[in-house]
């Protein structure tokens, strides 16, 4: 999380040294200006990950110089500092698409909480899926072993669709082939299920069986016409469950 630079916009600069210092030990590169117009040459001279800006400067208000800053650098979130509470000045600085906002006096805290969750809140989010799934794993496994009916593999299926959608932005390689792995051993465990039972979900009688095509129409669209004047049925073929949840 280092290699983040951040510009601080504040008329009163030299009062905030501690909150430089605490983000500098942090790893963070911080440079500062005293005033809005300074502001919007730096943000046309270099990049910037995240712009601290108070919201009342002399001059140029920071509403006033957030636009002109957006013009050269749309892209970097902005966190405005207010010492204001009142929601007229709320509202036009979540209307002028600010990233978040502070009320003074902050602390550094505050401040490095902000920063988090606008610049690193994928990595982190990456970070705690990933440690999530290592945990979850042995349960997995444990289901995977012990699944005895339709119902328990349809719920395995689900939580390892969940998984790979929320690791699909993962830069661990080691976990995406460890659940690439664990995919593999469902589906030949679950092929097995098949074979084992397939003949019995004919079986009317047999209460646990899955809907099939026979059955489809009479267990789910039947019931429901009886109750309806007007119905309409979709039938969508071969429509994976990760692609209606990604829907």
């Amino acid at each position: 999380m280092t290699n983040v630079r951040i510009l601080w916009v504040d008329d009163e600069i030299e009062l905030l040294k501690p909150h430089l210092l605490f983000l500098q030990n942090k790893g963070y590169e911080v440079e500062t200006s005293n005033n809005g117009y300074d502001a919007v040459e730096m943000v046309q001279q270099k990049p910037f990950d995240l712009i601290i800006l108070d919201e009342m400067m002399p001059g140029m208000t920071g509403l006033e110089t957030l636009p002109r800053i957006k013009e050269h650098a749309p892209t970097p979130p902005v966190v405005m500092v207010t010492k204001s509470e009142e929601e007229n000045i709320m509202d036009k600085a979540v209307g002028s698409k600010i990233a978040d906002y502070l009320i003074k006096p902050v602390n550094p805290n505050q401040v490095l909480l902000s920063i988090k969750k606008n610049v690193h809140q994928q990595q982190l989010v990456s970070e705690k899926s990933t440690a999530d799934y290592r945990s979850d794993f042995g349960k997995i496994s444990v289901a995977l072993s012990g699944a005895r009916t339709f119902g328990e593999w349809t719920d395995i299926y689900r939580r390892l669709v969940q998984w790979d959608i929320e690791l699909s932005e993962s830069n661990d390689s080691s976990v995406r082939e460890i659940l690439s792995y664990q995919f593999k051993e469902a589906n030949d465990l679950y092929a097995r299920f098949v074979r084992d039972n397939y003949l019995g979900w004919f079986d009317d009688n047999d209460p646990e069986r899955p809907v099939l095509s026979h059955t489809l129409l009479r267990q789910k669209l039947f019931p429901v016409v009886d109750k309806s004047k007007k119905t309409t049925f979709l039938l969508i073929d071969n429509f994976r469950y990760d692609q209606w949840l990604m829907i």
